[in-house]
């Protein structure tokens, strides 16, 4: 216990964060077949585990942008910020104790498009993927998995 003002205020560890942070996935969706983009993740968080492109919402961002933005560094993939929907939200808990609130947004490309992982060190290569292979997938990371348990009857083209 330490005292400040005259109150007793317990001394725990200090979190890293005191508040979820705000994450950001993007079914990158192919409009012929309706298949999106996918890879595998290489960062120490979540390493190995399927991800969408997507990323931090930076201070005073808007939904919008910051999808735009982490695909084209992610992917190379230029979306038009305006025509981005947002879909739905998970509640992500880690169990190194992180907690985000991820936001799912939607994007379509035209055919002949193809990702390029921009970024190797954190995503070794993007491929497509359809809503039913990507249900079937083990190794998915949190939000992902998170989005099949909590979102029962959701698609990204729903």
């Amino acid at each position: 216990m330490s005292e400040a003002d005259g109150v007793q205020v317990p001394i725990h560890p200090s979190p890293l964060h005191t508040v979820p942070r705000v994450g950001v996935g993007v079914f990158v969706v192919r409009r012929s077949d309706g298949k999106f983009v996918v890879g595998t993740r290489l960062s120490s968080h979540g390493r190995g585990m399927l991800q969408l492109p997507g990323g931090h919402l930076e201070l005073h961002e808007s939904l919008e942008a910051c999808a735009a933005r982490e695909v084209v560094e992610e992917t190379g993939i230029r979306l038009d910020a305006g025509s981005l929907t947002y879909l739905t939200a998970t509640n992500d808990v880690f169990p190194d104790g992180k907690h985000y609130v991820t936001l799912f947004m939607r994007g379509y490309v035209p055919d002949g498009v193809e990702p390029v992982a921009m970024e190797p060190d954190k995503c070794a290569s993007w491929t497509w993927a359809s809503w039913d292979e990507l249900r079937k997938a083990e190794g998915k990371f949190l939000p992902l998995e998170n989005l099949f348990r909590t979102r029962q009857g959701f698609t990204p083209s729903s």
